[in-house]
């Protein structure tokens, strides 16, 4: 289990990556669904399969249409894709950035600590994903107003960046 979470790991590392290093929305939003589908696969090794299904309906749900969005509003004829050069200067700076950090965190307390939610579900009186829908649903309302004055600013940033000069399909002619 322990190795199937390290290459869950390495991949959501890869697909935020994918998101960091494209200037393009097009293949930023490919590299998004990879990072949120292998994130969801994390939690659901991790225990948390609700909270996974949960996560990867509203985060795929809701992202990808602010995504949808801006590479609607930002009609690139010619996007940049990753074996451009630019991109790929990226994508090595941030390897390079990620080695360096797995350096300096390589033999720390963290290296044996993967337990599972319910790993010890013998001495358990209620799963660890059960009692997380509880608090989701205890603190609903306060969580529902965050949640969507937070995608409201995502909207409005991700807007924002993708206007640029020639403020996209929506420019005066």
């Amino acid at each position: 289990m322990t190795y199937f979470l390290c290459s869950l790991l390495m991949a959501l590392i890869v697909g935020v990556i994918a998101v960091a290093s494209n200037p393009t929305p097009y293949f930023a939003a490919l590299g998004l669904m990879v990072a949120a589908g292998v994130g969801c696969g994390v939690l659901v090794g991790s225990g948390g399969p609700f909270l996974s299904l949960v996560l990867f309906l509203i985060y795929l749900g809701g992202m990808l249409v602010v995504f949808a969005y801006s590479a609607a509003l930002a009609a690139e004829p010619f996007p940049e894709a990753w074996g451009h050069r630019s991109v790929v200067g990226y994508i090595l700076a941030y390897l390079v950035g990620i080695m360096m950090m797995g350096m300096m965190m390589w033999g720390g307390w963290w290296e044996g600590s993967w337990v599972p939610i319910d790993g010890l579900k013998e001495f358990s009186v209620v799963g660890g994903d059960i009692s997380g829908v509880a608090m989701m649903y205890s603190f609903g309302g306060v969580m529902l107003v965050t949640c969507a004055w937070v995608l409201l600013l995502t909207l409005l940033v991700v807007l924002e960046l993708t206007r640029g000069l020639s403020r996209g399909a929506l420019r005066a002619v």
